[in-house]
């Protein structure tokens, strides 16, 4: 649905629309790290008086705050989310757990009312989990662990090749610098004696119990490297260093695999100065974002827009929300 720009401010609502959809209708914002999902995802939110399941499996641990870039106090006071914070980092949440938990949270969120949902986040794999739904992937701890070790006493190249052997398909496309990923992907392949891609394929999705409108933003790249770098600065004063520090305990969890943590404990163990590790960070947060990008623009069916143009989006919401029948209030203004 292509829109044009509007030069007043306007009240897109549909206040008369009943709440009685048979099925939810969750609408799904993603894009790269920095491009402003959250506050975006909070206009929507507002606008259909609902609820925000977070996709970014960096949020949900606790200790984290500051590093995964978890709503603020603030934010989280405007609208309700759920799935941020609710972990420890010893705790595992795979992408198929993710996706259970999920669905059951919209259903319920369905039954007190709410004929549609907010999923927003910049973790592909749990929201391709939860809107085509996975086959259960097996899981084998005994396997798990004797990956970790090979790991902690071979590095992370030898268990690359070995998936690379097993299942060149995924590889293809997945972030082989994560070693919690590496190791899953291996894991299954070892303990299924199938492609982890396989769990994937078309006739593994199953029907889902809501429907899906799938919402992005983006920005030109120089300008997603200059919010990455205005983002990190904030954190750094805000006392990342210090939360990493204190995690320190939990360094070697799945969760601390990530970027960031990764380099402060560089900086900690003396590898790096703490100006060295600042850069490294921006830089990895730039691979990570373009990571990102490339994976969810080879999903289909997903609507882009701006990162400036949150009002847009708004309005292409409040279309699909009239057709639909379903309630939405917001003031848009936009040039």
């Amino acid at each position: 649905m292509g829109l044009s720009s509007r030069t007043s401010t306007t009240s897109t609502t549909c206040t008369d629309c009943g709440m009685s959809r048979e099925r939810p209708l969750v609408f799904v914002l993603v894009g790269p790290t920095a491009v402003g999902k959250t506050a975006c995802a909070i206009r929507l939110a507002k606008a259909l008086g609902t609820e925000i399941i977070s996709a970014d499996a960096r949020q949900f641990y606790r200790g984290l705050s500051i590093g995964t870039a978890q709503p603020t106090p603030a934010e989280l006071g405007e609208v309700p989310h759920h799935f941020v914070d609710f972990l420890e980092p010893h705790e595992l949440c795979s992408a198929g757990a993710f996706a259970e938990m999920a669905t059951d949270r919209i259903g319920a969120l369905h039954a007190a009312g709410k004929d549609s949902v907010v999923v927003v986040g910049g973790s592909g794999l749990y929201i391709k989990a939860l809107v085509d739904g996975l086959n259960d992937l097996p899981a084998d701890l005994a396997i798990r662990e004797r990956l970790n070790e090979r790991l902690a006493e071979e590095g992370l190249a030898p268990l690359v090749t070995e998936l690379s052997a097993l299942d060149p398909v995924h590889v293809a496309k997945m972030d082989t610098s994560n070693p919690q990923r590496v190791i899953r992907a291996l894991e299954v392949c070892l303990a299924s004696g199938q492609p982890f891609s396989s769990f994937h394929a078309p006739d593994a999705i199953s029907e889902r119990p809501f429907d899906v409108v799938e919402l992005g933003l983006t920005a030109p790249r120089d300008v997603l490297e200059d919010r990455i770098r205005q983002r990190l600065s904030k954190m750094i004063e805000a006392g990342w260093e210090a939360e990493a520090r204190a995690a320190l305990p939990h360094r070697d969890e799945n969760a601390l695999q990530t970027v960031g943590y990764r380099e402060w404990f560089e900086h900690f163990d003396g590898r790096l100065t703490r100006a060295e590790a600042a850069e490294k960070i921006a830089v990895k947060t730039r691979q990570f974002a373009k990571r990102q990008m490339t994976w969810f623009q080879r999903q289909s069916g997903v609507v882009w827009f701006g990162h400036e143009n949150c009002p847009e989006l708004l309005h292409h919401a409040a279309e699909i929300c009239a057709a639909e029948n379903i309630p939405f209030t917001e003031s848009v203004s936009s040039s």
